[in-house]
């Protein structure tokens, strides 16, 4: 069967991105290369123009490109901080469908009449996303409920953006820097997989229920009941809880809740996701995580609070963080559960060793990336950033720029990490973590709380790997052994004159020599170039060999072209 689109919203999409990539053509390739920098205006203001112009256009169509924008508005590593400050309020610029569109699709999905599902059904949605929206219902036996029903046409809308997002990632292949440290023929599949599983709402459901399975122990945390008997193949109905949202800080103290148990909790939920259960609600920004107000020991007896109650005033009232939305979720795989775990206990014991091999293990690195470096700069993070509080980390990052510009530069150009798109999501969480957690509570340090953690599963993994453990020791204790004989024939060799010592140029050194090599070679053609046209106007100024005197000058361009612009290797 074909696949149904859009040809009018396909070429609209393909023609805004065509011409954002001309402008990047333009602008940061051809002017740049040819030494016209004098004519580019600020990159600033045009990264950001081409954000502004998108969030226009996603609101405007809606579907995947609000999902795109949202995908790409925490730190996706190929794009600049103006376009991912630009995206980051998407979430909240949907317009709602029509109620008697969304009724319709829902009396479709179920084959009769709303009001014979629902005793009561919300007019006025209370959410809208970008695949589906939200209204308050009620159902027949008296529990609140909200529906979770998708836009209209909204197949036909997805398919049509999806393939005009993965021809336009084929021209990100053009461009090496992208194409080393992404597999962009991989993060267009992912992406294309996880946004259509998000039509899958039945397959949503269950994610729920694996997620409350999850955290079944921990009073703390609350997943919504799935009513199945009210869910079809285009609507997903659930428990209400819709408490306070987590974003809404002026709620949570009027509760007397401490928004910093609230920042300790929620950081500690997705630590325990991302390194335990390797299950993660990869979406979790403030429309999609609420907190329950509890009742308090001062509250009357029987108090239980339902969603948009008046909550009174109880300094140190209890909690629950509660989650919606499970349509986007990542699933660790085996082969980076390891290096994760190895990563977190590296972050929490300031082991800067342990976190560089943590990397080699994940086969994040690109070959040849050097672990020395990395493992000094690392050193130098936990040095002048350890104890930082998340709301001063970003001016302090700051003043610190200019060391590490200084004292890193091989490593910060290099940039020797290869982006692995299994873990986008999961990063794509723990971005949108921090910046709740900043919120939240400023003086909210990740350090701290992550060392408690780092030592349980250093003492997790030490019980699992005991008898790994025990032949390190064994190995070690062969190699003591070994190592007077082989001292002994190092000093022979010292002695006769036959010790041969290896070295290698520092990082810095070696970028150093490669610069003056390039500069060389192309002071080489420069010279060869400035011959070539002064031979060339002389004999044109002499009126003789006319010809041949264009001709030098022609070659005098070309061998100047060709040393500005030939790639070094």
């Amino acid at each position: 069967m074909a696949t149904k689109i859009d040809w009018k919203r396909y070429f609209k999409v393909r023609w805004f991105f065509a011409r954002a990539f001309l402008q990047v053509i333009w602008w940061d390739l051809v002017l740049n290369r040819w030494g016209l920098h004098w004519l580019r205006t600020p990159p600033l203001e045009r990264w950001q123009e081409i954000a502004r112009r998108y969030r226009v256009l996603a609101v405007e169509m809606g579907g995947v490109l609000i999902k795109l924008g949202q995908f790409l508005s925490i730190r996706v590593d190929i794009l600049p901080r103006e376009i991912t400050s630009e995206l980051a309020g998407l979430q909240d610029e949907v317009p709602p469908e029509q109620l008697n569109e969304v009724l319709a699709q829902i009396e479709a999905d179920f084959g009769r009449p709303v009001k014979e599902i629902f005793a009561w059904f919300s007019p006025e949605p209370a959410g809208a996303a970008s695949l589906a929206q939200v209204h308050r219902a009620r159902l027949s036996s008296g529990e609140d409920v909200v529906v979770k029903a998708m836009r209209p046409g909204i197949g036909v809308l997805v398919e049509t953006d999806l393939t005009a997002i993965a021809k336009t990632i084929r021209w990100l292949k053009l461009y090496k820097r992208i194409r080393n440290r992404v597999d962009l023929d991989w993060l267009a599949r992912e992406f294309t997989t996880v946004t259509m599983a998000e039509l899958d709402l039945k397959a949503e459901g269950r994610n729920a229920e694996r997620l409350a399975g999850d955290f079944a122990g921990d009073p703390q945390v609350y997943i919504p009941k799935i009513y199945w008997d009210y869910c079809a193949p285009r609507t997903l109905t659930l428990e209400d809880v819709g408490y306070i949202k987590i974003g809404d800080l002026a709620a949570i103290d009027a509760a007397g809740i401490s928004r910093a148990a609230v920042a300790k909790k929620f950081y500690d939920i997705y630590m325990r996701q991302v390194f335990v259960t390797n299950f993660v609600h990869a979406d979790p920004h403030p429309g999609n995580v609420f907190v329950r107000p509890l009742p308090h020991p001062n509250d009357p007896e029987g108090t239980c609070f339902r969603p948009n109650d008046p909550v009174p005033r109880q300094p140190g009232r209890p909690f629950q963080i509660v989650f919606v939305d499970f349509g986007m979720v990542a699933v660790i795989p085996e082969r980076l559960r390891a290096a994760l775990r190895q990563y977190a206990i590296g972050f929490g014991t300031r082991d800067a060793h342990r976190i560089v091999q943590a990397y080699v293990t994940a086969g994040v690195l690109l070959p040849g990336a050097d672990l020395q470096r990395l493992e000094e700069a690392h050193a130098a993070i936990f040095e002048r950033l350890w104890g930082v509080r998340m709301g001063q980390l970003h001016n302090v990052a700051i003043e610190q720029a200019r060391y590490f510009l200084s004292e890193y530069r091989d490593v910060i150009y290099d940039a020797p990490f290869q982006f692995q798109v299994d873990m986008l999501f999961v990063v794509r969480a723990m971005g949108i973590l921090s910046g709740m957690a900043t919120n939240l509570d400023p003086e909210f340090d990740p350090w701290t709380e992550t060392i408690p953690f780092a030592e349980r599963l250093a003492k997790e993994e030490l019980k699992q790997n005991w008898r790994g453990w025990l032949q390190e020791i064994v190995s070690l204790g062969q190699l003591a052994l070994k190592l007077p004989a082989q001292l002994d024939r190092v000093m022979t060799q010292a002695e006769r004159g036959n010790l041969v010592v290896h070295m290698s140029l520092a990082p810095d050194a070696r970028k150093a020599i490669q610069r003056l090599e390039h500069s060389v070679t192309r002071l080489i053609w420069m010279v060869a170039a400035g011959g070539l046209l002064i031979a060339g106007v002389i004999l044109q100024a002499a009126n003789r060999l006319d010809r041949l005197g264009r001709g030098l000058m022609t070659l005098a361009f070309l061998a100047f072209a060709w040393g500005m612009l030939r790639k070094q290797d």
